[in-house]
């Protein structure tokens, strides 16, 4: 069980760690899970019991290929429709296609695409797959972004950066545990407060604006002690990172501008870094200041000052903030959708166990919320906050899906559409459902097929994989996102559009908490 105050088990058996051990003997890798009961990571594939097939599907001809691929995927199809309409043209969840951005970002961009369940997982395996520069995909953005330095979620595992770099993200979370709480409290009491003035004044209020200020301004106090808007940054954080992320995704991105001007503009020729360079600079001079104390960590683990602030901007504002950016509107979303009975029975539980916790939010507190738990890690699945991944074959391997067996050769890029492979229908019931009590009770056996954090739910991130360092930090801000929600809420409505990363959601009505 958890204890009262925060605590991040698996972080702190990593940080503690020993990077250099020996031993005689081979061992399966260990990794601690968030209960810290061990689990013995899967180092291979089951035996190849079903037929070896050819992967259908082909890439074209050069350049035309490529260029046909992402218009389909763009304009032509989408993306759902992309890769739903080769599923069933070859009848297959496992095929060959070009993925985005193609000629003249990427040099190559032909993939196996990876679309169920089974197959996915082996974009995890890391004795399997090489993680090198393909963090975005087919194309590496220029590190002119980032500092000029290659940033640990570019590295793999294998290169001597990727273990110092990942245990100072473990020393972050672990020396911020005790902020965790309050500060997401606080944040987001001004986000509410917000929101209730906006629907007062307009009659409608988006979630979009508060919710990046109220997520960055959390991640920032959380994680390094410092509020902004005492900064010279002020309340300028999310449009900055905003501007520096596009300028850096808009390859595989599309605009909702027409395919004529978004194709010469943004998907033939890379966006130049120096258009983004003050942007970062604003940012990177707030963190320099902010992270003082895991800087001088950073200096003992033998990474300069300069590599390791390059490193937790990247970490905070792109993965941390960029991730909430995603997932807490998605929640909206589909809790929104849930109505009334879901928001009751939520209301209940929160309010039920709150009480008995003497009116606080703890983490014990939070483990005994069955359906908060299960929505949250149901959100994670229907709508995953990366939707992408992608691994290059260390060797020749077979891989699995349901159906068959294929082969793949040494050096090939492999695909996943991770929205397919968690909607999977022979794993999921329902599985284009939200069913917020999926992962209640018998259901957490299925917490393995939840894989938004570059691995399975029931893993934890360890020095030797690429699993999300702040994945334990991600899934407990999203419960207590449903838990203040509902602690001054019984109900909302809510309108929702489609935006560049994923949901615009805007409420319509805000019923406070009667009971």
């Amino acid at each position: 069980m958890a204890s009262p105050s925060l605590t991040f088990p698996s972080l702190q058996q990593q940080f503690l760690t020993p990077t250099n051990t020996k031993s005689s003997k081979r061992k399966l890798p260990i990794s601690a899970s968030v209960s810290g009961k061990e689990s013995v990571v899967p180092t291979s594939q089951s035996p190849v019991t079903l037929p070896i097939k050819k992967i259908p599907g082909d890439y074209g001809l050069p350049i035309i290929g490529p260029i046909k691929d992402r218009l389909d995927y763009f304009y032509n199809q989408g993306k759902d429709e992309f890769f739903r309409s080769r599923v069933q043209k070859y009848q297959s969840t496992v095929f060959r296609a070009n993925m985005p951005p193609g000629p003249f970002i990427a040099s190559n961009s032909k993939v196996i695409i990876l679309l169920d369940g089974k197959s996915f997982p082996v974009l995890f395996d890391v004795s399997k797959v090489e993680k090198k520069d393909v963090f975005t995909g087919t194309f590496m953005p220029s590190t002119d972004f980032t500092g000029g330095y290659r940033i640990l979620s570019y590295l793999d595992p294998s290169e001597p950066s990727h273990t110092k770099l990942k245990r100072l993200l473990f020393f972050l979370l672990m020396n911020s545990r005790d902020r965790v709480l309050p500060e997401f409290h606080s944040c987001f009491t001004d986000l509410f407060d917000t929101l209730e003035s906006e629907l007062a004044a307009n009659g409608k209020a988006s979630f979009a604006d508060p919710n990046d200020q109220a997520s960055f301004n959390f991640c920032a106090r959380a994680l390094f002690g410092t509020k902004p808007a005492d900064t010279k940054l002020g309340t300028e954080g999310p449009g900055l990172i905003t501007k520096w992320v596009l300028f850096q995704l808009a390859p595989i991105l599309t605009l909702g501008l027409p395919k004529f001007i978004e194709e010469p503009l943004i998907h033939t020729f890379p966006l130049p870094p120096f258009l983004a360079k003050s942007s970062y600079k604003k940012l990177y001079d707030f963190f320099y200041d902010a992270a003082t104390d895991v800087l001088d960590e950073a200096e003992k683990m033998g990474i300069s000052r300069e590599e390791a602030c390059h490193n937790l901007l990247f970490a905070t504002c792109f993965n941390s903030f960029g991730g909430m950016k995603i997932i807490f509107p998605a929640i909206l979303k589909w809790v929104g959708r849930g109505g009334a009975k879901l928001h009751t029975q939520l209301a209940q539980e929160i309010r039920s166990v709150v009480k008995a916790n003497g009116g606080k939010v703890t983490m014990a507190a939070m483990e005994q919320m069955p359906l908060t738990k299960s929505t949250v890690y149901e959100a994670f699945r229907i709508e995953p906050p990366v939707a992408l991944q992608y691994g290059k074959a260390k060797q020749d391997l077979v891989i699995q899906s349901h159906d068959a067996a294929y082969q793949v050769k040494e050096g090939e890029m492999l695909f996943g559409y991770q929205p397919f492979a968690t909607k999977d229908p022979k794993i999921f019931d329902r599985p284009e459902e939200f069913v917020a009590e999926r992962f209640v009770g018998e259901g957490e056996k299925l917490l393995k097929h939840v894989l938004w954090s570059n691995g399975p739910e029931t893993e934890s991130p360890t020095l030797d994989n690429k699993q999300c360092a702040g994945k334990d930090f991600v899934v407990l801000a999203a419960r207590l996102f449903i838990v203040d929600l509902f602690l001054r809420y019984d109900s909302f409505d809510i309108e929702v559009t489609s935006s560049v990363l994923g949901s615009a959601v805007s409420l319509t009505s805000l019923k406070r908490a009667t009971f």
